[in-house]
């Protein structure tokens, strides 16, 4: 059973992936060291690499550095990145978090684990990794769990995910009070943790 960190960021993967199905144009240009392609890249995960980095570091500052490192990676190992094995924006989001997890392991964000680093960016370690969630019928309980949310459920989450809002900012975005936001947001990932097979929590 996952534990729910792990769970968290399954759906983030199942919500990429079912916003941005088709990736195999976007992979070439970057191969071929095309500049738009990477703003374009910046365009369409930026926020949400920026979301999950920051509710692991809990810095804004480090979030941001750590965002730019995390596009740097893949520009630069794009060459090696196998599409038909895996895809491109759930390996960003895995590189992104790996990130984060080893500056919060490391001693006061200073001493990087290179070895680790060496180990989880890379596209090929990537498919093997994460290949299970990617390819099996978990996934595609998380994509109809998705599915089945209300349109105001997904759209917490998407506020959540894609643009980095607390539930304050969603409150005010929504002009929802705050608590039935908060409702909408419990309810809407004890559902897909139901999905995940981990427990539900409050």
């Amino acid at each position: 059973m996952q534990t729910s960190d792990s769970v968290l960021f399954t759906i983030v993967l199942a919500a990429v992936l079912s916003r941005f199905p088709e990736e195999a144009g976007l992979v070439a240009r970057l191969r071929a060291r095309d500049p738009d392609a990477m703003a374009e890249l910046y365009d369409r995960y930026g926020r949400v690499v920026f979301s999950l980095i920051l509710r692991v570091v809990r810095d804004r500052g480090t979030a941001e550095d750590l965002v730019q490192e995390a596009f740097l990676r893949v520009w630069n190992r794009v060459a090696a990145f196998d599409a038909e094995k895996g895809a491109l924006g759930p390996w960003l989001l895995t590189v992104a978090r790996n990130q984060a997890l080893d500056y919060i392991r490391s001693v006061e964000g200073r001493a990087w684990s290179t070895m680790m680093m060496a180990d989880t960016e890379r596209p090929s370690t990537f498919c093997d990794m994460e290949g299970d969630i990617l390819n099996s019928v978990e996934l595609d309980r998380l994509r109809g769990a998705l599915a089945r949310l209300t349109d105001v459920q997904r759209q917490i989450i998407e506020l959540a995910y894609f643009e980095g809002l607390s539930q304050t900012e969603m409150a005010e975005r929504l002009k929802q009070p705050l608590g039935t936001v908060k409702t909408w947001m419990r309810t809407a990932l004890r559902t897909l943790r139901e999905q995940a097979g981990a427990p539900a929590q409050a």
